[in-house]
């Protein structure tokens, strides 16, 4: 292939995508005093972590990653380095089914029994197939029902495909009692990361699509669509699982140079989910008034989540801060169906939702509604999903590419870090903070 090369910059260490993990190893390197140059295709940076200012009656809403997902040592200890503060946000769970709305906070049948089954499991296998094979009788239904919302739900993954032991790991070591919000959202966190970084001299490219990465022991080249060429004698490959899966001839995808068909084949056996979140802001809130308290026969305004069997399954409120934003969230294989929906439709489907649920008009909640914004980070070019599941034989691949390619190669994500809190913000600090360091040893 020829480049026609019509720019020159040089650094130490490369990083494509400026997300959290990207960012979190820019910012170990440049403190080491290397010089480090991250190429990001977007306007803007963070990746998956999204935090938008409307300029309506809401300082900020979080388009993507939005919780701190239990007492996490490296997010956490990063807000308290930058003085950044942050809120408790575990709040009450509900869920409306039939018709009828209750409080609790264990949804699904059986679950001792589910993870005694699990844990006795000797071969992994995918949540769906363990399902069939341990719960078949009819009297299980509603829990499989509730197994497999909840996989493709809160882990965006297909449940055909979801390992088990993954699932157990990560459901014996959830505290949903420390769940966080960040003051200012996450763009706060990413944004003392980039100016970090940018003080030990590293530079952050916006709007810089690499397409073709050239590379040979010690030395790399990234040439971007507009044919400027980066180099370096290391790189950090830090963008989804789901750019590196894609076909290279579509947009975003990138192609190497030779190829590095071990690390090419691997990706494939990382599952990576769908998501589609729908961020709703009335003019009230609605679900706190006296009407709805009469329409439920509930008290809702300590409304955290609500789990339901609508078009639009989950949504949640601010709690424990006022607001009138409703966040409504689709993951999984559901996801993956509507992907190609425009966001009108997806929009009237959310409201629908929320029509039934709390049994307001579709008008009433037009007229009430003051922003609406649909993000279908699926069908995003750049992103192309959610956040990373376990297959079966992903633990296996995770060790193949957490080993770089000729000491040159590197890659860092949330999709290969290897713990409990997989899918998150931290797995994804976790892992550009291993790269990082192994880079300087």
């Amino acid at each position: 292939m020829v480049c026609k090369i019509v720019g020159m910059n040089n650094a130490d260490i490369l990083i494509i995508g400026a997300g959290a993990a990207g960012l979190m190893a820019a910012y170990e390197l440049s403190k080491a005093g290397k010089k480090v140059i991250i190429l990001e295709a977007l306007d803007r940076i963070g990746g998956r972590a999204y935090t938008l200012h409307t300029g309506s009656g809401l300082a900020t809403i979080e388009l993507g990653a939005e919780f701190v997902h239990g007492d996490l040592p490296i997010t956490l200890g990063l807000l308290k380095e930058a003085g950044i503060k942050y809120n408790l946000a575990s709040a009450s769970m509900w869920q409306y089914q039939k018709g009828e709305f209750t409080a609790d906070e264990f949804f699904i049948e059986h679950w001792d029994l589910l993870i005694t089954r699990l844990n006795q499991l000797k071969q992994d296998m995918s949540i769906n197939a363990f399902m069939q094979r341990e719960f078949s009788d009819d009297k299980y239904e509603t829990m499989r029902e509730s197994v497999r919302k909840y996989v493709s739900g809160y882990d965006t993954a297909d449940p055909q495909k979801a390992s088990c032991f993954a699932l157990l790991n990560e459901w014996q070591h959830e505290d949903e009692s420390a769940q966080h919000r960040i003051v200012g959202g996450y763009g706060t966190l990413m944004n003392y990361l980039a100016n970090e970084c940018k003080a030990n001299s590293g530079e952050i490219h916006l709007n810089t699509i690499v397409k073709d990465i050239y590379w040979e022991p010690g030395k790399v080249s990234a040439i971007t669509t507009g044919g400027i060429a980066y180099h370096a004698t290391k790189m950090i490959v830090a963008v989804p699982p789901g750019v590196l899966q894609a076909p290279t001839q579509e947009r975003g995808a990138i192609a190497f140079h030779p190829l590095i068909t071990e690390h090419s084949d691997t990706i494939q056996q990382i599952g990576f989910g769908s998501v589609i979140k729908i961020l709703l802001e009335f003019d009230e809130a609605f679900w706190e008034n006296e009407q709805t308290k009469a329409t439920t026969g509930h008290d809702l305004k300590d409304m955290g989540f609500l789990l339901s069997d609508e078009d639009v399954p989950t949504w949640w409120t601010q709690f424990p801060e006022r607001s009138t934003l409703l966040t409504g969230w689709l993951g999984g294989p559901e996801a993956e169906a509507k992907k190609d929906f425009s966001e009108d439709e997806i929009l009237m489907q959310a409201l629908q939702s929320i029509s039934n649920i709390f049994k307001l008009g579709i008008d009433d909640l037009k007229q009430g509604l003051r922003y609406g914004q649909v993000v279908n980070w699926t069908t995003l070019p750049f992103t192309r999903g959610s956040y990373a599941y376990d297959k079966v034989n992903s633990p296996a691949a995770r060790k193949i590419l957490n080993n770089p390619v000729n000491s040159t190669v590197f890659f860092a994500g949330e999709y290969l870090y290897d713990g409990p809190a997989m899918g998150t913000v931290e797995a994804a600090f976790t892992s550009g903070k291993y790269v990082a360091e192994r880079m300087l040893k």
